[in-house]
């Protein structure tokens, strides 16, 4: 039987359930969603079996439950989403078993957060990076063809085959192509109605030009090159780009067009507040997830897109740089002590399973 959050819930699986996100971090706005994290534990026919799942969500991942020891997991790779739980302020905790106290805060701790807390951080700049280049180079809907990769060889220039074609009225299915030996990419035009021609593409979604065979001694029209590197490219590109728009949130998009700064600035809020919390851990060993009032206010300020795109790359750099300094003086564990945490999760279990 498929585990779901009402399975959770109606067996009394949940060791942890609390308010996460915007709304623990204080970031919350009107249309802000509530973000629920937890824990569970399995079925005892389950974790003895030969199922395992990790975690157990709703269809827009705003409700996500870790499974005990998936959670244990992250947490000795400081993981950002299992420290955050785990430091979740009491008014933001729905439900904790006595038994989650067992996972003391200072057995996680190390400066491995330098490094887990940094690339997530980067990770939401590349998003925000993403959406900047897709939104200020949109892509047709009409997939261009392979012909407007092909160009004609006029002496020390080039042209586009398609536009050779347009004004000499020759349609691409009259046409044959053969390749020119020892040179990558290169192609002899040839059109004549002597030419068993197979045209030079079957139709304008084909991603391969076609071969002809041609009789011996007719000259060629032209001599055509095919920017391949160029073509795959594009086609790479288009499918990301069109993948990206099916999927896009549109009120984060339509967001990132009004402020006009042309980035994704909830991104890029989390990128400063992901930072902050490295910077804090590094600092003074700890977590906070409320921000604090001043922070909260230059926050909100980046998610309403009050700063240049540049500028935050900059001041991102920039904290990296400040984190790095102050790992190098840390007084931090260098990494979680795996022994004595996996001694926890399985004092923990025994007495899960016991009952």
């Amino acid at each position: 039987m498929e585990l779901s959050i009402d399975r959770l819930k109606g067996q009394n699986l949940i060791l942890l359930e609390c308010l996460s996100g915007s709304k623990a971090y204080g970031l919350d706005t009107p249309d802000s969603d509530t973000d629920i994290r937890g824990v569970f534990y399995m079925p005892k026919s389950m974790f003895y079996g030969m199922e395992e799942v990790n975690q157990v969500s709703n269809e827009n991942n705003d409700i996500v439950y870790y499974e005990l020891g998936h959670y244990v997991y992250l947490l000795t790779k400081s993981n950002p989403n299992a420290i955050e739980l785990l430091y979740s302020p009491e008014d933001c905790i729905l439900y904790q078993h006595p038994l989650m106290k067992r996972l003391k805060k200072e057995l996680f701790l190390s400066k491995n957060c330098q490094k887990s807390f940094g690339d997530y951080a980067m990770a939401q700049i590349k998003k925000a990076r993403s959406l900047n280049k897709k939104v200020l180079n949109p892509m047709r809907k009409e997939r261009q063809s392979i012909l407007e990769f092909c160009f004609v060889v006029q002496g020390c220039e080039t042209i586009l085959l398609s536009e050779f074609l347009d004004c000499r009225s020759i349609d691409q299915g009259a046409c044959g192509l053969c390749r020119i030996q020892h040179i990558n990419n290169m192609y002899a035009l040839y059109y004549g109605s002597e030419l068993e021609h197979k045209g030079i593409m079957f139709s304008p979604q084909s991603n391969e030009l076609v071969l002809s065979s041609v009789p011996k001694g007719l000259k060629p029209l032209a001599l055509i090159g095919f920017s391949k590197e160029a073509y795959i490219s594009y086609c790479k590109r288009y499918k990301e780009y069109w993948a990206w728009v099916n999927k896009r949130n549109e009120f984060r998009y339509n967001s990132a067009i009004e402020h006009g700064k042309n980035y994704d600035a909830k991104n890029m809020m989390h990128t400063f507040r992901l930072l902050s919390m490295a910077e804090e851990i590094g600092r003074d060993g700890t977590v906070s997830i409320r921000i604090r009032s001043k922070d909260r206010t230059d926050l909100l300020k980046i998610k309403r897109g009050e700063f240049e795109y540049h500028e935050l790359l900059v001041e991102a750099e920039s904290k990296m740089k400040q984190i790095e300094r102050i790992y190098q003086d840390t007084s931090l564990q260098e990494s979680p002590n795996y022994k004595e945490i996996e001694q926890v999760l399985v004092e923990i279990r025994e007495v899960l399973y016991e009952q």
